[in-house]
């Protein structure tokens, strides 16, 4: 696909992550934050904010911003640094708006045993939920250990995000896995003084409260400047590079590439391809699925100014991975588009990726999402999982699938998805390849592994992703993405 991928180089960039600050009341130990958002301060902790001032102060950032809190010893255990508190967190506060929540730690190698769970305020009713359980074992969606991207310093350990909707209050609680078992036991159990003790806690835990601001694609917002490299101009140039990698398929600045009928996509992928494909190729029938509708970018409204500029590619697509988000179901479709901003900027700001992991996301309601930069029939290089990110893409469907039946629209749009990207590098989606493992807890480095063309991330690495409910019906996605091709 030389035409086709003419722009498939990659490039790389090594500006510094800048981080958003905490309130004021935490600007000791707070990250370096823009004036623009440091000026802000937090309502007082308590009841919702009442006073014009106040409510100014507690408004939702247009551009976006994250609130980085540390968390403290909820007990009166002596900690230090190389021996955390078992039990951490935060009291009941009153913050500035957010609308997900995430829990992140200084090393990135180190898994945090224990449970998390959160409580929030629902902005305007002020009403808190009940204690809700954030999802801790997320080391397995990640860029390969031998990237630039991993290898950059900035990557930091994380939970996966919770979607809690427009909140104004939070209250946190951190338990390690030995802390938590005996909250939940009347005494130790037979032969425990023989268990070895619990990992402790990760050093340097902080709560992320992030607030996805506007839907705004066209706009980059005052606490950012584009991670670019070479001189690149900021701002627009980045917003017009990330649209430029779908001119094939869309005016440069559309918010959605348009759904095409069979015959439609058969032609484009002839003359995407013809200086690649054999002269038997060019006769052959093109198994290749109809192109599905997918929002870009600037449909969801990505602020470019986040991510590192460039883009990085890997060589093909042979295989699709399939994940859930573990950020609960608790939203409306007409939310999703603030939901992946909140997601993207998790990845970026606070987990310390250069862009957001996934290659495509999908919502419920089956609307399909264009993910990591770089041109959405390209292969571009993602992080979603840890060792089989190379000749791979990830698909994200939004939510928790491990006791929720995924939607009949969910799965369909990962067949139609699959059975169009696919095609388009000559994949039969039913059929099976072989990768070579970068390194996993499931498959050591180098091994080279056969899979499913489209398999779950618990294929590739030892996890309960992409839940049990969805797992179960790859299967089908299987079978209709084959179907989409013509097989």
């Amino acid at each position: 696909m030389r035409g086709f991928l003419a722009s498939s180089i990659g490039v790389t960039c090594a500006a510094a992550l800048a981080l958003p600050l905490t309130p004021p009341a935490l600007a000791a130990t707070a990250r370096p934050v823009p004036a623009a958002e440091a000026a802000r301060p937090a309502p007082h902790a308590g009841t919702p904010a009442t006073t014009p001032a106040a409510r100014r102060a507690a408004e939702p950032s247009a551009a976006g911003s994250t609130q980085s809190l540390p968390l403290h010893p909820l007990t009166r255990e002596r900690a230090t640094p190389s021996a955390p508190a078992a039990e951490q967190g935060l009291s009941r506060r009153a913050v500035r708006h957010f609308s997900l929540v995430g829990v992140v730690w200084d090393d990135p190698d180190a898994e945090l045993h224990g449970r998390v769970q959160v409580r929030t305020r629902t902005a305007g009713t002020g009403t808190w939920s009940g204690w809700q359980d954030v999802e801790t074992h997320n080391a397995d969606h990640a860029a390969d250990r031998d990237t630039p991207e991993r290898a950059s310093g900035r990557v930091r350990g994380a939970t996966a995000p919770l979607w809690v909707g427009d909140s104004d209050g939070v209250e946190l609680r951190v338990r390690s896995e030995s802390d938590d078992s005996a909250a939940d036991s009347a005494g130790p159990a037979p032969g425990a003084r023989n268990l070895p003790a619990a990992p402790p806690l990760p050093s340097g835990l902080r709560l992320e409260l992030v607030d996805p601001g506007e839907d705004d694609g066209a706009s980059f917002g005052d606490e950012e400047e584009p991670r670019a490299a070479g001189g690149a101009n900021a701002g627009t140039s980045a917003l017009t590079e990330a649209s430029a990698v779908n001119a094939d398929l869309a005016p440069i600045g559309a918010a959605e590439i348009a759904a095409l009928g069979r015959t439609e996509t058969e032609q484009e992928y002839l003359a995407l391809n013809a200086g690649e494909l054999t002269e038997r190729q060019l006769r052959a029938k093109p198994y290749v699925g109809p192109r599905p509708g997918i929002v870009t970018r600037r449909g969801w409204g990505a602020n470019e100014g986040l991510r590192e500029s460039g883009f990085r590619y890997t060589k093909k697509v042979k295989a699709a991975f399939v994940h859930h988000t573990a950020s609960g179901n608790n939203y409306r479709c007409s939310q999703v588009p603030s939901l992946i901003r909140s997601i993207y900027r998790y990845h970026v700001k606070s987990m310390g990726w250069r862009d957001i992991g996934y290659n495509f996301l999908i919502d419920k309601c089956g609307k399909i999402y264009e993910g990591r930069a770089g041109g959405v029939a390209k292969p571009v290089l993602g992080a979603h999982t840890l060792g089989f990110n190379s000749n791979s893409m990830g698909i994200a469907v939004l939510g928790s699938y491990g006791a929720t039946k995924p939607s009949k629209s969910a799965v369909k749009a990962v067949a139609r998805l699959t059975a169009w990207k696919l095609g388009l590098y000559r994949v039969n989606p039913k059929g099976k390849t072989t990768l070579k493992s970068a390194g996993s807890n499931l498959h050591r480095k180098g091994k080279k592994v056969r899979l499913n063309v489209i398999s779950g991330h618990r294929d590739g690495f030892r996890t309960e992703c992409p839940g049990r409910k969805l797992y179960g019906k790859l299967g089908s996605a299987r079978s209709k993405a084959a179907r989409y091709q013509g097989r």
